[in-house]
């Protein structure tokens, strides 16, 4: 799906999550960092890897950047178990062996405004200035 397409996007993330058909704060922000970055159409929920049902949080295609928005990471979530950390690993390294740019971010890197600083940094060096 498009990024411009925030409100259907809401309510499929929410059905997916379990969760009301609304995106969280920090998913509708990074949307907009997105767009203001200058990275154009991006798509959420993307899958990246034909033989697998892996899904980037964010992805710009065309250029093979993919964004994760790692949660739960103070309360002991999927993320940080073993058999999800695991997991996580086979999708990163696959991702990587695939061509594809991963940047992997807190919800407080998010909304502290790190992840958008990040990307920036990257379009500079994509662009060579």
């Amino acid at each position: 799906m498009r990024g411009n397409d925030i409100m259907r996007a809401a309510g499929e993330a929410g059905r997916r999550k379990g969760l009301p058909n609304t995106l969280q704060e920090h998913e509708i922000l990074m949307g907009m960092n997105l767009k203001e970055l200058g990275y154009g159409d991006y798509e959420r929920e993307f899958k990246f890897c034909p033989s697998r049902k892996w899904l980037f949080d964010f992805a710009v295609p065309r250029i093979n950047l993919a964004v994760e928005l790692e949660g739960g990471i103070w309360i002991q979530g999927r993320h940080s178990r073993g058999a999800g950390y695991q997991s996580d690993l086979d999708k990163y390294n696959t991702a990587i062996l695939l061509n594809w740019t991963v940047f992997r971010f807190s919800v407080a890197d998010v909304l502290n405004g790190q992840a958008r600083e990040t990307l920036r940094q990257y379009k500079k060096v994509r662009e060579g200035r």
